[in-house]
């Protein structure tokens, strides 16, 4: 198992390009089986989830042209209905995107239910749910679930989600694009990628409005695409932040190309509190290797609280690493994580390296700074613990080992081969 060896202590700092959002492009590699041609979509991240998403598409028959390491062309003719590999869906949890637009293609879908991230329980309830109101059949099995579409296509719904699932938004709207009628998702995610996937299915010819909002309409259309379209996914607004905090805590000036301004709004605005700035600069990320690394008091005094939530508030996926900043900040804050219940849970690792920290309960962990760390040996729970735990390892004194960073590699791309070009003294080994 892949293990990086960090020696840390050392600044971040030079000029770094973000890779395409991760969370776009798995959504739309899967919304490529609608397309009645093939379609161009560029800026592809090198990622282990996107790997696993497209051996997955491999195994069912579809080939994939491509120009260069980041522009793929998927071509779904040969894509079959054969079951698919429960394996590879436990790795990543895009594979349940896959499920309506096979049941589009073919009408029906056995879906292994999807792994990913062990952060807490992550429901497919809403999926079903919505599939049922347009219509479908579902049976549940031991380690699968059959999905059937009702003779004639997915109807048209009027649906309310039960929670602003990202990937549920997503697979609703997919469903919405070519079935039969009109529909409205109320309680709709919208995310940066959940609004990518609009985009790039409007582009290919459906009917989709309210986009960005928490509403969205779909009119249902007999078919999508056209062999000449392309779409380019947007910079990873979580990959921009996730280096910010890199250079800021180990004291370097970075410049990080290609960013979106919008979706760092919330971002930019909690990490001031925190201590850490940043400037806009045409489409750039200045980050200053000067920063007030204190922490913003609330009203009178009080310990300030960084809440994740839904979108457009401070993104879950934030959270480890905003953690492990605000011990290298000085003051004390709150981080609560409302969304997951075992987010918090490499704490433990961040303590042995001489972090303050009181875990609170499950969903909330106050910081104490700032905090001396020292090395460890750590192991990488998920792709953002990964992450965060690496960025305690770059500010750390002495050597850390941080194993099982296949989860890192998940998200982010070629991440030690980066950060060595950055100023890092970062090696794997196997």
């Amino acid at each position: 198992m892949a293990k990086f060896i960090i020696d840390g202590g050392h600044p971040i700092g030079g000029v770094v390009r973000t890779s395409g959002n991760k969370n776009a492009a798995l959504p739309i590699l899967c919304a490529s089986i609608l397309a009645e041609g093939g379609v161009w979509i560029r800026n592809v991240p090198g990622i282990g989830d996107v790997a696993t998403l497209l051996a997955l598409l491999e195994n069912m028959g579809m080939r994939f042209v491509r120009q260069g390491n980041y522009d793929i062309r998927p071509i779904h003719l040969g894509l079959s209905d054969r079951p698919l590999d429960p394996k590879l869906c436990r790795l990543a949890r895009g594979s349940v995107l896959l499920a309506v637009p096979m049941l589009h293609r073919f009408g029906r879908v056995e879906l292994p239910f999807p792994g990913g991230d062990k952060i807490g329980r992550r429901r497919i309830d809403t999926h079903l749910m919505v599939l049922e109101q347009m219509g479908a059949a579902i049976a549940a099995g031991p380690s699968s679930v059959v999905v059937t579409a009702p003779r004639g296509g997915l109807r048209g719904a009027d649906l309310l989600l039960d929670e602003a699932s990202v990937t549920a938004t997503e697979n609703a709207v997919m469903g919405a694009a070519l079935a039969r009628g009109n529909s409205i998702i109320r309680n709709a995610a919208c995310e940066p990628h959940v609004q990518e996937l609009c985009r790039f299915l409007n582009q290919l010819g459906a009917d989709i409005s309210g986009i960005g909002t928490n509403v969205i309409t779909v009119r249902g259309v007999e078919a999508l695409g056209r062999s000449d379209q392309e779409t380019i996914l947007g910079p990873d607004y979580l990959e921009v932040a996730s280096f910010m905090v890199l250079a800021i805590i180990t004291g370097g000036e970075l410049t990080i190309e290609t960013v979106s301004a919008e979706d760092l709004r919330m971002i930019l605005f909690q990490f001031r509190r925190l201590g850490m700035t940043a400037q806009i600069r045409n489409d750039d990320l200045f980050v200053p290797a000067a920063q007030p690394r204190r922490i913003q008091s609330d009203f009178r005094g009080a310990v300030p609280t960084i809440a994740s939530s839904t979108w457009p508030s401070f993104p879950a996926d934030l959270t480890s690493i905003a953690l492990v900043a605000a011990t290298q900040m000085e003051g004390s804050a709150m981080i609560h994580e409302k969304m997951f219940e075992s987010r918090l849970f490499f704490v433990d690792q961040l303590l042995d390296m001489g972090a303050r920290i009181v875990l609170c309960d499950p969903h909330r962990a106050v910081a104490v700074g700032p905090t001396i760390l020292h090395g460890s040996r750590m192991h990488s729970p998920d792709i953002r613990a990964g992450m965060a735990l690496l960025a305690a390892a770059l500010a750390a004194r002495g050597e850390s080992v941080i194993e099982n960073v296949t989860q890192i590699d998940r998200g982010y791309e070629r991440i030690d081969e980066r950060l060595r070009l950055l100023g890092a003294r970062i090696t794997r080994e196997k």
